[in-house]
């Protein structure tokens, strides 16, 4: 990944949207990790995967619980319950 200092990215920003078609473009400020300049594709692949992440999730909480007996009539009366007190 190419390494680049926020003085450098502030100068030459126009540079670094075209080093970013080649990957990802780190900024570093005062000597610490500030920022990673992605493109726009990759960025949208990246949000793609975290939603597949939660999903993935979803499905294996939803199969836990239905393996311990959990069904709809069941949920429905534990957040009866739960309106009750």
């Amino acid at each position: 990944m190419k390494t680049i200092s926020a003085t450098e990215a502030k100068r030459n920003f126009a540079a670094v949207l075209d080093d970013v078609r080649e990957g990802p473009v780190l900024i570093r400020r005062h000597e610490r990790d500030a920022a990673v300049v992605i493109s726009a594709v990759e960025y949208k692949e990246l949000r793609r995967l975290k939603v597949d992440q939660v999903m993935q999730l979803c499905r294996e909480i939803t199969d836990f619980a239905t393996s311990q007996g959990m069904n709809e009539e069941l949920l429905a009366e534990l957040l009866a319950d739960d309106e009750a007190a």
